[in-house]
């Protein structure tokens, strides 16, 4: 399941990009994080100056943990599958904030506790791996046939997407109790003790959160002993969502296509991701920053600085929905703003002897 080498975004045309902001009706630098977002666009696309996006497109991983039978959630597991229905007609956050942003959503049923009986669309369970996984704190996650078969679905829904014009990439999850398992994962390749990565999740009250203490600190037990082996991290720890996300937003940068990460699980399917696909970092941005404790190590591990700080912590692919929109504006200041030369305004004046260049 090894992924071909990921190279870098075009390191001439990011230079192009930079001499460009320099053009602009404007100070070099005024426009702060806006113009380094709009260089790494013109960078991933190769071009400068960037194109806006036509087709950004969230997919939302759906899927249960055996996990969450210890009480590791506020909510119970047949929320999971409730909530497929909800995004299928449009009434979840993430649906409104896509269409606001213009993105659209897909949603991919990867592990739902659920069978046919669910009567889900078969676009949605065409790649699905199992029912739930194994409870994380004393089993693995998945066999070895499916944590190969979620990687290949990651794989395979990134290529759909990418095929058929998707220009970024919005990896979303819903799954109760995936918190737990996305921590770990963390834990795992971040060295951090597993009281650092305790969150509240869908805000747990303090008897959940020392059940899900314990539960992160006996799967963190079981995850360092293949901490090295990112498939097998995946199989012990993940789950076939989780699994089918770190492939997804791999294969993405693969097919060069960049992506906007959004928090803790996404954060957690990332890190295996790099693991799998080194170099993959390069083609993600962080929508935002997470109040969950774990994902601050993400960033910190992925060198990312998020775009956003708003206490987000739903997942679904929110976070970096909302970052969507300033991303489109980086892309489309270094488009669509005129040169000095092009507006007939004057650039900045030539230092003159013995002036300090600095000042």
């Amino acid at each position: 399941m090894s992924f071909p080498h990921v190279p870098a975004p075009d390191a001439a045309v990011r230079r192009e990009a930079v001499a460009r902001h320099g053009q602009l009706t404007k100070p070099l630098g005024a426009l702060g994080r806006l113009e380094e977002l709009g260089v790494w666009v013109a960078a991933c696309q190769g071009q400068c100056p960037p194109k806006p996006f036509a087709r950004p497109r969230v997919v939302v991983f759906a899927g249960d943990h055996g996990v969450a039978r210890n009480g590791v959630s506020a909510y119970p597991s047949e929320v999971t599958a409730q909530m497929v229905g909800n995004f299928l007609t449009g009434g979840a956050a993430i649906n409104v904030l896509a269409a606001t942003a213009g993105a659209t959503v897909r949603v991919v049923d990867m592990a739902v506790d659920t069978g046919a009986e669910s009567g889900m669309p078969e676009q949605v369970t065409a790649h699905k791996v199992r029912r739930s996984s194994g409870s994380i704190d004393r089993e693995d996650a998945l066999t070895d046939d499916e944590v190969n078969a979620a990687i290949a679905a990651g794989r395979a829904i990134a290529d759909e997407e990418v095929d058929a014009g998707a220009d970024l990439l919005i990896a979303g999850d819903m799954g109760i109790g995936n918190t737990t398992p996305a921590s770990v994962l963390i834990a795992a390749l971040s060295g951090a003790e597993p009281v650092a990565v305790v969150g509240r999740g869908t805000g747990i009250d303090d008897a959940g959160w020392m059940r899900k203490a314990a539960a992160i600190r006996d799967g963190l037990r079981r995850a360092r002993k293949v901490s090295g082996d990112p498939v097998a991290l995946l199989r012990t720890s993940a789950g076939a969502d989780i699994a089918a996300m770190a492939a997804f937003l791999a294969q993405a940068a693969v097919r060069r296509t960049p992506v906007i990460l959004d928090g803790l699980v996404s954060g957690a399917a990332a890190l295996v991701a790099e693991e799998l696909a080194p170099g993959a970092a390069k083609w993600w941005v962080a929508g935002h920053k997470s109040v969950e404790p774990a994902h601050a190590l993400v960033l910190e591990q992925l060198d990312l600085t998020p775009i956003l700080d708003l206490d987000l912590r739903l997942g679904e692919g929110t976070g970096a929905v909302a970052a969507l929109p300033l991303l489109t504006m980086a892309t489309r200041v270094l488009a669509e703003m005129a040169t000095f030369a092009d507006a007939g305004v004057s650039g900045r004046e030539a230092p003159l002897p013995g002036d300090d260049p600095e000042a």
